[in-house]
């Protein structure tokens, strides 16, 4: 017998999740350089930061249009150089999805740190329902109270310190953290953004690294050299043993 025409249709398995990427700050601590594109083990900065959320839709890089060989949608803050707030606004009127990572786009360790974020339950149970049922009725059967009542989750680095740009939220809750801000967000920082959230934290160590300055930049080349070498190794012992 064929289905009748008023089946409910199958849920996808997870939810849809956008990303934006911030890729547009002056880099004052490098001299102004062009931070998103510095080089680490062969691959930019961006190019990691795109890799590492690359089966989310849209990928909403804001900053100035860069080579990249990734399908993502370009944005700019305004004004240029606005704060991280300013590009969070700019790149949340380009998504619609009930989630969204939001990412600096100076991660050497990117992919894997998002792979933590990852392990985390979804916010939200439908792309256009935050209620929890997925409905959109306001009858929220999600039996997962603790994570529903969750804004975002956020990593901390070695020193304990949030990475708040390294992180998974609520698309609406950071709509109106946004909507409450003066100038619509222009020049506030995170922590005024995120201050009325709750949020939850990953311990992330070294993979919630972040390059701000020439120093910084060393220490993670350095790292992933010694990487390499480990991975290397390891895989020559493989070898001799099978």
């Amino acid at each position: 017998m064929s289905p009748t025409s008023d089946a409910a249709p199958a849920r996808p398995a997870t939810p849809r999740i956008a990303a934006i990427i911030l890729a547009g700050g002056r880099a004052s601590r490098l001299g102004g350089a062009a931070k998103p594109l510095l080089d680490i083990d062969g691959r930019t900065l961006l190019d990691r930061a795109v890799a590492a959320v690359a089966d989310c839709e849209p990928i909403v890089v804001v900053g100035p249009p860069s080579p990249l060989q990734a399908d993502v949608v370009w944005a700019r803050e305004t004004p240029s150089f606005g704060g991280p707030v300013a590009g969070i606004a700019a790149g949340l009127a380009l998504i619609d999805s009930a989630e969204v990572y939001v990412l600096a786009a100076d991660l050497p360790n990117a992919e894997a740190a998002v792979a933590v974020l990852r392990q985390h339950p979804p916010l939200s149970t439908d792309d256009k329902d935050d209620t929890g049922d997925g409905a959109g009725n306001g009858n929220d059967t999600d039996t997962d109270t603790e994570n529903a009542n969750h804004d975002g989750l956020c990593l901390t680095d070695a020193a304990g310190g949030m990475q708040w740009l390294l992180g998974r939220y609520r698309t609406a809750s950071l709509r109106r953290a946004v909507a409450a801000l003066p100038d619509s967000g222009r020049g506030a920082s995170m922590r005024a953004l995120l201050a009325d959230l709750a949020l939850t934290t990953r311990a992330a160590g070294d993979l919630a690294m972040d390059v701000d300055t020439w120093d910084e930049l060393e220490r993670a080349r350095a790292m992933m050299s010694t990487h390499r070498r480990d991975d290397a190794i390891a895989s020559a012992s493989d070898e001799e043993t099978t």
